[in-house]
């Protein structure tokens, strides 16, 4: 399985909080992000988005069908999370746009077996493979470096 975290770029300050949209900036890094991931995705890969404005914003720079739940929102757990993944059992790829810190905590558990709090900038992409039962990182892309 490959599951890829994609954080939302740069919105907006501003309340409510579920409302926040991109900025300019963050509109370029979706769409550099975007660019590189589209023709690199594994065929029949499901796309889950948080509900949250700025992720329906970054995942609509792909031009591709995705699902929302609020199971990969805003306070998001990072066990509800990989539950809501499928992890480790899931055997298609999908690719999930949220939030820190659950990204990051996620991250942590995937790769030390722990829960911590890792830092995903905003807009980047962490993509893991299921290698056995442990997981592998196998790339990172910073919206800012093109």
């Amino acid at each position: 399985m490959d599951l890829i975290l994609w954080r939302h770029a740069d919105a907006d300050n501003g309340s409510p909080d579920s409302a926040r949209k991109l900025t300019e900036r963050g509109q370029a890094q979706a769409a550099s992000v975007a660019a590189w991931l589209k023709p690199r995705l594994p065929e029949r890969c499901e796309i889950l988005v948080s509900p949250a404005v700025r992720t329906q914003q970054t995942a609509a720079a792909l031009g591709l069908p995705y699902s929302t739940s609020a199971e990969v929102g805003t306070g998001a757990v990072a066990a509800d999370f990989l539950a809501a993944a499928g992890w480790p059992e899931r055997r298609s790829a999908l690719l999930i746009v949220g939030h820190q810190p659950t990204l990051g905590r996620v991250a942590a558990t995937l790769l030390s077996g722990k829960e911590a709090d890792w830092e995903i900038a905003k807009g980047a992409l962490w993509w893991f493979r299921q290698t056995g039962i442990k997981a592998a990182l196998c790339t990172v892309i910073d919206p800012d470096l093109r």
